[in-house]
């Protein structure tokens, strides 16, 4: 992805810098404690609130980490920090740019909270009330283990119970509505794409796109999808809140 006419560039503000450089070392941090046997993701990775494994600090710290399977993870989030968050920085200013992110990130876990207890309230459902407490009784260690009930119900509520779900794609997709809204004429250029597509073009289609996804994947699906629209979603309310604001003061952007 490339960006032009943004009218910004030069070196990294420090908040987009930092937070770059925090994931890259945290997901190192994840790989080199995973083969001592620490498993970061499992302690600070966002666990649904009814499970075993939830800690009230994961609604911030699961967006510090990526999948450990992959550099690509952390790599296209960061590389999306680095193309837009950098241009935003220079127009907020650090402190409020760091607090959308935060606000969006935060954003995106309580929206995949909410789709997660839909879906647990529909698998539930169709479930005997003790098949119901012997996952929430016993699913969290069985997972632990690499296991996993052999029925399909069971098996489906265990992991919508007690899945984990890491990465800064909630603030990020924040973070591209927010360039699609503040330079909605920016031309974007995206592999594989041979022509330049409008920054508002490819936030709503990338926002389409993720809705479709959810939708149709609404029950199986390990991608987060609700998750990223979750951290739109809070863009929107946040650069809305903004510009009421700032508009009273006599300040725009």
């Amino acid at each position: 992805m490339n960006t032009s006419r943004t009218g910004f560039g030069g070196a990294l503000p420090p908040v987009t810098l930092n937070i770059v450089i925090i994931n890259v070392i945290l997901w190192l941090a994840q790989v080199v404690f995973l083969r001592q046997g620490y498993n970061l993701t499992e302690m600070f990775g966002l666990h649904y609130v009814e499970s075993q494994g939830f800690r009230i600090y994961q609604l911030v710290t699961y967006m510090f980490l990526h999948d450990t399977s992959s550099f690509m993870h952390v790599f296209s989030n960061m590389f999306a920090v680095f193309m837009f968050g950098r241009t935003l920085e220079h127009v907020w200013g650090p402190k409020r740019f760091l607090s959308f992110y935060f606000v969006t990130g935060i954003g995106a876990a309580l929206i995949q909270m909410l789709v997660a207890f839909l879906r647990i309230q529909s698998i539930k459902s169709g479930m005997s009330l003790e098949a119901i407490e012997d996952v929430y009784s016993q699913g969290y260690q069985l997972l632990q283990q690499n296991m996993n009930y052999v029925s399909s119900a069971p098996a489906a509520l265990n992991a919508a119970l007690n899945s984990v779900t890491v990465g800064a794609s909630g603030a990020v997709f924040g973070i591209l509505l927010a360039f699609g809204m503040l330079f909605p004429n920016a031309e974007l250029f995206i592999i594989p794409f041979p022509f330049p597509i409008k920054a508002k073009w490819f936030v709503i289609g990338y926002g389409v796109f993720e809705l479709v996804f959810g939708i149709s994947n609404f029950s199986w699906d390990n991608v987060a999808h609700f998750a990223h629209l979750g951290g739109m979603l809070f863009g929107i309310f946040m650069i809305l809140y903004w510009r009421k604001k700032d508009k009273v003061h006599g300040n725009y952007y």
